[in-house]
């Protein structure tokens, strides 16, 4: 009995050691290429741009923040904003706008009640709008971090160059959510440009991503996922972008910062949404990032397994020490590489439980799928 006892936690220790070699890989290989990452430098360009921005019902968001998009400091740029069947005063706010600044130009999408639609469609009409080549997109309640955001997101593109990935954080509020949801942020971004220097460009994010407009009309748009309710940002990366033809830009004067949700139902329901678009990734793309998190589970489960039978103890404690010290070093960089101050207890407290809550949603999402004119 005491034989197969000790084979039985001797495996569950060799399962310990190889989640906690896969967990190791993930943080030196993807996640610390982001705190080792430096620009290149580039020459200051002066390519057109146009920045298109969809909003519906955004008028708090415009008023506040659009003026920060329309005064960057860039030679040649135009911003579009569709404003995407809106019912408060937005077209009145963008009215006064359009007076004001004669970069901005205005699209109207009016509401159709035989007509559903989500953003994708709104981004459409206003790519189609666009008359330059480069297009940057964020959101209508994103505030660049600098009036050099058009200027660093676009200096990279170079010839063969068809995507950059940029950061796109949150304000920084009080409160237990508004941490996660900081956190949350932060470690997809480790995952999608960490990756991505690695040579493996999975997605970007909508509220900080700049492509060429050929690209996505050569790629017939949305293509296939089209009719998925999220996914005009991660999912057109995931299908077109390559190692050659994409780079990162995270420079602190190239962040925006977003407005977060702070009721937690509306969490629920954006992270919901986000998550619709995981099934539609590349089995490459979809292998690597469920690893991680089964791995960070496994790795969890068997620690307190082995820990509570006090089974080669001294060894079970040093492997989660090295995982421990080696994810304090790569967390800590990283949340200085991209200004997301205070974040480190909150990382290390958020993961254990994120892998876990994110599943719970996932699954949740199996049996109520959103509509296909829920907008964003």
């Amino acid at each position: 009995m005491t034989d197969r006892y000790n084979i039985a936690f001797l495996v569950i220790f060799c399962i310990f050691s190889s989640v906690a070699a896969i967990q190791l890989f993930y943080y030196l290989f993807f996640y610390l290429s982001v705190c080792l990452k430096r620009n290149p430098e580039t020459k200051k360009r002066s390519q057109p741009v146009s920045v298109i921005i969809c909003a519906r019902n955004e008028s708090y968001n415009l008023r506040n923040f659009l003026p920060s998009i329309l005064e960057q400091d860039y030679p040649d740029f135009e911003v579009i904003v569709v404003n995407d069947c809106s019912e408060d005063n937005s077209y009145e706010i963008l009215g006064e706008y359009l007076k004001k600044y004669p970069n901005l130009r205005v699209s109207t999408v009016n509401k159709d009640p035989k007509f559903a639609h989500n953003k994708k469609f709104a981004q459409f009409i206003g790519i189609k709008a666009a008359k330059n080549e480069l297009l940057l997109f964020t959101d209508a309640d994103c505030k660049p971090e600098s009036d050099k955001w058009i200027e660093g997101m676009t200096s990279h593109f170079e010839e063969e160059i068809n995507f950059v990935l940029g950061y796109g954080g949150y304000v920084r509020k009080p409160g237990l959510l508004n941490s996660y949801i900081r956190c949350d942020s932060m470690t997809i971004a480790m995952q999608y440009l960490g990756m991505a220097i690695r040579g493996v460009p999975y997605m970007g994010v909508g509220r900080n991503l700049a492509y060429r407009k050929s690209v996505f009309f050569r790629n017939k748009g949305f293509g296939s996922h089209n009719h998925v309710v999220s996914g005009d940002d991660d999912l057109l990366v995931n299908s077109i972008a390559t190692k050659e033809n994409t780079t990162v830009e995270f420079s602190t004067d190239t962040h925006t910062r977003s407005v977060p949700n702070t009721g937690f139902n509306d969490w629920i329901a954006q992270k919901k949404r986000h998550l619709t678009t995981a099934p539609y990734y590349k089995f490459r793309d979809k292998f690597l990032l469920v690893a991680e998190p089964l791995t960070r589970i496994i790795f969890y489960t068997t620690f307190i397994i082995l820990l509570s039978y006090i089974f080669l103890w001294p060894w079970v404690l040093g492997v989660f020490m090295l995982r421990l010290i080696v994810q304090i070093i790569v967390l800590n960089l990283t949340q200085l590489k991209l200004n997301e101050p205070g974040l480190l207890i909150y990382l290390l407290f958020y993961d254990i439980i994120s892998p876990v809550m994110n599943s719970i949603i996932f699954l949740s999402n199996t049996k109520n799928k959103p509509g296909k004119g829920q907008w964003k």
